[in-house]
């Protein structure tokens, strides 16, 4: 199974070059099922069309709007294999067999039904499946899965088809231990679990999307990330017991000695503070509760002790910025029935956590990480942790600052540069 994003396809000369790659994937003997993405920005392009006829598009509609994009790059994509001289069948999501929930944007993959793709490959044809999309199983209408949906689509039918490996390419060479955007010194990580990918990725790193992750991991699929502009070696995504294991072929270091796998940093974070909140029973259930029924997800919470004089807190959370304005206007309704003082609102923060599997493991880890923050001159907001994670808030415009520090302070950098963005945008 192989899986070739926006960037790797941005162009006929790109197309060209996936096309020659998957035929020499062919030519090596293997059976091969590819799911593309949309040309470079035709999902944001179509969204802007769809934006400019309508302030409200119908979601049904946007969805029948948006799945056409994956379907330009498939057929064309199957034209260039043609080409080549090997035979190529493209299939929509729906005619994949890709199956999902009927909620539109957002749709969950719930089966794999391949039975058109197994045909295809058994009777020596390439299969390219268009990614992101599938078909409800009530309604019967075209879905889409939301960001990160063309990864989804890649591990689904990997798992439904039982192949050997899932590749994700893209325009990097792999997982690296922080954004090259940012640490220039940023190294490759040659093999990193399931359960540190899920964390990196839920703390901002976007080369691999959390819901990909989660799938591959519950079905034990191993992922390799890797470019469609190089031959290197990429990241394997695997369980735990099989990181410190070489991959076939591969001359990567061990990185078994490592306690930090990598830094990640999410800009698109906001914060909120309730504030004069009384500390009392049910009070800070119903603030969470207004905030869950306007659909939106949380991430940091934290609540002060209350004051002794006047009995009240404040509790401040973290959220996506695009979903503030929501939240803000949820919780204001709220305002008499808790009784808290005000609401405060923040969009000029950033987060910034370290990840590794060996810290549950390694005593000093959070000391270690704030001190150099502290040193780097971070202010730190908040802070959370789990067993393999510590992330903090900071200011927008400490961001860089604190990531770089993070590096150094866990001598995650290499004396080369290694990471290199052929495409220019790192999915």
């Amino acid at each position: 199974m192989q899986k070739y994003g926006g960037s790797s396809v941005a162009d006929a000369a790109g197309i060209k070059r996936v096309a020659q790659r998957i035929v020499n994937t062919k030519k090596a003997g293997h059976q091969v099922v590819v799911v593309v993405s949309a040309m470079g920005d035709t999902t944001d392009e179509l969204i802007d069309l769809a934006n400019e006829v309508s302030p409200l598009p119908p979601a049904r509609e946007l969805d029948m709007l948006l799945t056409a994009g994956e379907r330009i790059s498939m057929a064309v994509l199957a034209m260039a294999i043609q080409n080549l001289g090997h035979e190529a069948r493209s299939f929509t999501g729906s005619q994949a067999g890709v199956i999902t929930d009927a909620a539109h944007g957002k749709a969950k993959i719930i089966d794999v039904t391949p039975g058109r793709i197994e045909a295809a490959i058994g009777e020596g044809a390439i299969a390219i499946v268009a990614g992101f999309q599938g078909v409800s199983q009530t309604t019967k209408d075209i879905t889409t899965l939301g960001r990160g949906g063309s990864d989804t689509t890649a591990v689904a039918l990997a798992v439904a088809l039982r192949a050997d490996v899932c590749e994700i390419y893209s325009d990097v060479d792999g997982i690296f231990t922080a954004d090259p955007r940012i640490e220039p010194r940023a190294r490759k990580v040659p093999r990193i679990s399931y359960e540190e990918t899920l964390e990196m990725a839920a703390q901002g790193a976007k080369i691999l999307h959390l819901r990909c992750v989660e799938y591959a991991r519950r079905y034990d699929m191993p992922i390799h990330v890797r470019s469609s502009f190089s031959e290197k070696e990429g990241t394997w995504v695997v369980k735990a017991e099989d990181v410190f294991e070489s991959a076939e072929g591969s001359t990567e270091p061990s990185m078994e000695a490592a306690i930090i796998t990598g830094v990640a940093h999410d800009r698109s974070q906001a914060k909120i503070t309730v504030v004069g909140v009384p500390d009392k029973p049910g009070e800070a259930a119903a603030i969470f509760r207004a905030v869950a029924e306007a659909q939106i997800n949380i991430d940091m919470i934290v609540q002060n002790v209350s004051a002794a004089a006047t009995s009240l807190t404040d509790i401040s959370f973290t959220l996506p910025a695009g979903e503030g304005q929501t939240a803000m206007t949820a919780l204001s309704r709220l305002k008499d029935s808790v009784g808290f003082d005000s609401l405060q609102y923040d969009d000029s923060v950033g987060k910034v956590s370290i990840v590794g599997a060996g810290m549950s493991s390694s005593p000093g880890i959070s000391a270690r990480f704030f001190e150099a923050l502290s040193e780097a001159g971070v202010n730190i907001e908040m802070i959370s942790t789990s067993e393999i994670r510590v992330s903090v808030v900071v200011a927008e415009t400490q961001v860089e600052a604190a990531v770089n520090a993070a590096h150094a302070a866990f001598d995650l950098g290499s004396d080369e540069i290694e990471a290199v963005v052929y495409g220019g945008t790192g999915r």
